[in-house]
Order: C-alpha cells, then structure tokens, then sequence
C-alpha cells in the first residue's frame, strides 16, 4: 500500500475518534445513553479508530514488511465506521 494511504487512515481515524468521544459524552450528559447500546457501539468504534491508528502509524514508521499492519489499520477502519454508522442511526431514531 501506498504511505498516502496509510496516512489518511490515521488521519481519519483520529478525527472519527474524537467524533465518537464526543458523541459518547453528549449521550452520558443528555441520560439518552441508559437507553440504547449507542454508547457502547461507539467506545468500541474508538478502540478501533484507535487501532487503526497506531497500526497505520507504524505500517509508515517501519522499514519491514508492512502488509500485515495495513491490513489491520484498514479492517479495524472499516468496522469502526459500521459500528459509528450504527451508533448514530440508534441514537437517531431514539431521539427523532
């Protein structure tokens, strides 16, 4: 993979991290998250944005063989961004 891509990952997924803590917070602050898995879906969303994280990061600090580290930070991606997909349409039709 190329180091472009690798460095949007972690791009991305810092700011998706801090989207999801956010969230998180707003849920905790509003009471709304008792009700729902939103929460939950969202702390493990930013266990994965945060793996996807240090995996991309080191996939472009490293002069070994890379794949391995790239296939992680993008599955772990991938699945954090269903999982933060799924935490928002919860909390939106709780609240609308």
């Amino acid at each position: 993979m190329s180091e472009k891509r690798e460095g949007l990952i972690v791009s991305a997924s810092t700011n998706l991290l801090g989207i999801c803590l956010v969230i998180v917070t707003g849920l905790k602050l509003t009471g709304v998250s008792g009700g729902t898995l939103a929460d939950e879906m969202c702390l493990v969303a930013a266990i994965g944005f945060m793996a996807a994280c240090i995996c991309g990061y080191l996939s472009l600090r490293t002069t070994r063989d890379t794949r391995v580290l790239e296939t992680v930070a993008d599955v772990s991606f991938v699945l954090s961004m269903l999982l933060l997909f799924g935490a928002v349409v919860i909390v939106a039709g709780t609240v609308f």
